[in-house]
């Protein structure tokens, strides 16, 4: 398997439960470069499910989308800086000074504790909502402007998103379907080779992983469908 494609696959750890969530990292772990951490997942089971996974090894996500007042959501970003987690995300729509706030608080926590400063990811417009090119790229441009690290973007949108952002500036592109999957609730989809030839670092996969019938080999072959874009990182 190419490291460098394993490292772009985010499995979302879609999962109730503290015991399912450990069950799919084991098995899905070795064939992805980063779990993600969602607020159902997190709610239910806690900062402890995620000092457990990264003490097993494993790069997470923590999906949790904090839109509020800048003071509140730096104490959050705080808190997920804390946690040793790889990255995190906050809503670009909660404005530049909220993303300031974010960024500038967890980068200071994590230089306090002596931990790598977690990268911080603003979402644009949900991929199970409608949206325009314009909307999203303008979104992007306040994120990177306030101090994020990249920004969450459907693959429709990861083209123009590099063209106003640079590279350097990462691109998550979630509602990620591989080749004769169902759309479920996503509106803008794609499948891997598709995300990567658009622009994305990383992509994010849940269902077409957790439901089949071989998490690992299902993990595995949207790893070798990245390979077959033909685009490394």
């Amino acid at each position: 398997m190419n490291d460098r494609e394993r490292s772009r696959l985010i499995v979302a750890l879609d999962v109730p439960t503290r015991s399912e969530a450990l069950s799919f990292a084991r098995r899905v772990g070795p064939h992805a470069g980063f779990l993600k951490v969602g607020s159902r997942l997190f709610t239910a089971e806690g900062p402890d499910l995620v000092r457990a996974l990264k003490s097993a090894g494993h790069g997470i996500f923590l999906d949790l989308k904090y839109h509020d007042i800048p003071n509140t959501v730096a104490e959050a970003a705080a808190a997920a800086a804390g946690l040793g987690v790889d990255f995190f995300d906050v809503h670009a729509s909660g404005g530049a000074d909220m993303v300031r706030a974010a960024a500038e608080a967890s980068r200071e926590e994590a230089s306090r504790l002596g931990l790598p400063r977690p990268r911080l990811l603003a979402v644009t417009v949900l991929t199970s909502m409608p949206s325009t090119v314009e909307q999203v790229t303008q979104l992007a441009r306040l994120a990177r402007d306030a101090g994020a690290d990249g920004v969450v973007a459907s693959a429709q949108e990861a083209r123009a998103v590099r063209d106003v952002t640079g590279s350097g500036f990462v691109i998550v592109t979630p509602g990620i379907r591989p080749a004769g999957a169902g759309r479920n609730d996503q509106r803008r989809v794609a499948t891997p080779a598709e995300a990567v030839a658009s622009g994305a670092d990383y992509i994010v996969v849940g269902r077409p992983v957790l439901a089949a019938d071989d998490p690992a080999a299902a993990a595995r072959a949207i790893v070798e469908e990245m390979q077959s874009a033909g685009v490394t990182p």
